[in-house]
C-alpha cells in the first residue's frame, strides 16, 4: 500500500509527498481508514512506529471538511500527551501535515511562560496539543473551552499513568462532550490503561501493530553483569568504542542522570543530562546539541526520553535496569529507527537481576552476556560471591585483571564485541 491509496485529500497528500513519505507504516495503514470513517480507535504500537501521522493526517482531513468560519474558533481537537517534548513534536507534525489547510493549532505545556499560550487560545484555535497540568491550569482560568470538541486523542496512555497523571486525565475527561471521536494510543495495556480505555471508547476498532513484548528487529542486544559501584567506569570503558557515535543512556532517576553526565564530562566525553527538573530551554538545547552531534551522549530518564524523535541514535545503554519490563522495549526502540540498525547494552548489578529476568521472560530472547569485560561482577548469575582464591601477586590496579584477554579492549572493525572470551 502507498499513501496515495489512503484517500487523503490533495492538500494533505501534497504535504506528505513533500516529506518524502511513500509507503505508510503498519500503524498508519491500519489506523488511518478507521479514523477517517469517524470510528473510535484503540491503537497499540511501540514508539517510533509512525503513530503521530496515523492520527494527525486523518484528523486534519476530517476537520478540514468543515472550514472554519470568520467568527471565534472553538477547539475541535484535543491531543493529550504526557511530556513537553512529545507535545512539541506532535505540534510540529500538525504544522507540517496541515501547512496547506486553513486550520490553526497551538501547543501548551508547563515549564515555560503562559502569556504566549494564553494569547493563542484567545485568538482561537482548531487543534490543541497539551500536557495535563498546564491544560488544567488554563481551564481553571477560563481560557480553554472544550464543549465543541469533536476529536479527543489520548497519546502514550501507559506513560501517562506511569507518571501519575491518572487523576488529571480523569478531570480532563469530565470536561469533554459525550459525543466525540476518541483515539486511544498506548504501547502497553496494563490493567489501569485497559480500564481507562473501556471508559473512554465506544465500540472501538483495535489496531495492534507490534506485540508489546517484541523488540525492534534491527537492534542487537547484550548484557553486562557488573558491580553497582563500577557502572560509571564501565560506561566510560564501552564508550571507548568509536562506533558509539550517538548514544542515549537511560537512568532511573534525575539525580542519577546528572551524576552520569558529570562523570562522562570529567572523562572527556561530551554529554548532557535531560530530565524533568531541567528547564524547557535547557532540555531543548540539549536535544539540539545531541541531534547536531555537538555532544555524543545524552543521559535521560524514561519520562524525559519518551517521545524523543532522533533517527540516528546508534546505541542505547540501560545504565539502570527498568523495573517495568515493557519499559525495556520502549528504551531500546530509540535506536534502529528509520530502517537503521542499532545496539542496546544493559548494565545489570546483583540487585537488578530479578528485573532483568522479567525482561528476558517478556521478550523471550536469549540475550548474550558479555564475558571478560574489565568490570565483570564477581557474583555469578543466580549465585553468591565465590570465595576469593589465594593471591600472592599483590594488589592489582582497580577495575583491571578480570578481563579475558588483553585487558578486555574491544576489537576493531566498527564496534565488534571484543570482550567475549
Amino acid at each position: 500500500m502507498q499513501f496515495s491509496e489512503l484517500g487523503l485529500i490533495p492538500p494533505i497528500a501534497q504535504a506528505v509527498a513533500a516529506e518524502g513519505y511513500v509507503t505508510p507504516t503498519p500503524i498508519q495503514a491500519a489506523a488511518i481508514p478507521h479514523v477517517l470513517a469517524g470510528r473510535d480507535l484503540l491503537g497499540l504500537a511501540q514508539t517510533g512506529t509512525g503513530k503521530t501521522a496515523a492520527f494527525a493526517l486523518p484528523i486534519l482531513q476530517r476537520l478540514s471538511q468543515l472550514a472554519p468560519g470568520n467568527g471565534r474558533r472553538n477547539i475541535r481537537c484535543l491531543v493529550l500527551t504526557p511530556t513537553r517534548e512529545l507535545a512539541s513534536q506532535i505540534g510540529d507534525s500538525f504544522r507540517t501535515y496541515g501547512k496547506h489547510l486553513p486550520l490553526r493549532y497551538t501547543v501548551i505545556f508547563g515549564g515555560v511562560g503562559t502569556e504566549a499560550q494564553k494569547q493563542a487560545l484567545r485568538n482561537g484555535i482548531d487543534i490543541l496539543v497539551a500536557t495535563p497540568g498546564r491544560l488544567l491550569d488554563l481551564c481553571g482560568q477560563g481560557l480553554v473551552e472544550l464543549r465543541s470538541l469533536e476529536v479527543f486523542v489520548l497519546d502514550e496512555a501507559d506513560r501517562m499513568l506511569d507518571m501519575g497523571f491518572i487523576h488529571d486525565v480523569k478531570r480532563i475527561i469530565s470536561l469533554l462532550p459525550d459525543r466525540r471521536q476518541t483515539l486511544f494510543f498506548s504501547a502497553t495495556m496494563p490493567r489501569e490503561a485497559q480500564e481507562l480505555a473501556d471508559r473512554l471508547l465506544y465500540k472501538p476498532e483495535t489496531v495492534a501493530v507490534t506485540p508489546v513484548s517484541s523488540t525492534a528487529e534491527r537492534v542487537e542486544q547484550e548484557v553486562f553483569m557488573v558491580e553497582k559501584a563500577d557502572k560509571r567506569a564501565l560506561l566510560s570503558e564501552v564508550l571507548r568504542d568509536t562506533a558509539m557515535k550517538r548514544v542515549l543512556v537511560f537512568s532511573r532517576t534525575k539525580h542519577g542522570a546528572n551524576r552520569i553526565a558529570e562523570h562522562l564530562i570529567k572523562d572527556g566525553i561530551g554529554a548532557e543530562a535531560i530530565h524533568g527538573n531541567k528547564s524547557q530551554n535547557a532540555r531543548e538545547r540539549a536535544l539540539a546539541n545531541f541531534k547536531a552531534g555537538k555532544i555524543r551522549v545524552m543521559v535521560a530518564t524514561d519520562i524525559a526520553a519518551r517521545g524523543i524523535d532522533i533517527d540516528e541514535v546508534t546505541h542505547v545503554v540501560n545504565f539502570d535496569v527498568p523495573e517495568v519490563p515493557e519499559t525495556y522495549v520502549h528504551r531500546i526502540g530509540r535506536t534502529a529507527r528509520a530502517g537503521a540498525s542499532g545496539m542496546a547494552m544493559t548494565f545489570v548489578d546483583a540487585e537488578e537481576r530479578p528485573d532483568w529476568r522479567n525482561i528476558v521472560k517478556l521478550t523471550r530472547q536469549d540475550i548474550p552476556v558479555v564475558d571478560g569485560h574489565p568490570y565483570q561482577s564477581k557474583i555469578p548469575p543466580g549465585g553468591q560471591p565465590p570465595p576469593s582464591p589465594p593471591d600472592d601477586r599483590g594488589p592489582r590496579p582497580p577495575g583491571r585483571g578480570r578481563s579475558g584477554g588483553g585487558g578486555g579492549r574491544r576489537g576493531g572493525g566498527g564496534g565488534g564485541r571484543g570482550y567475549r572470551s
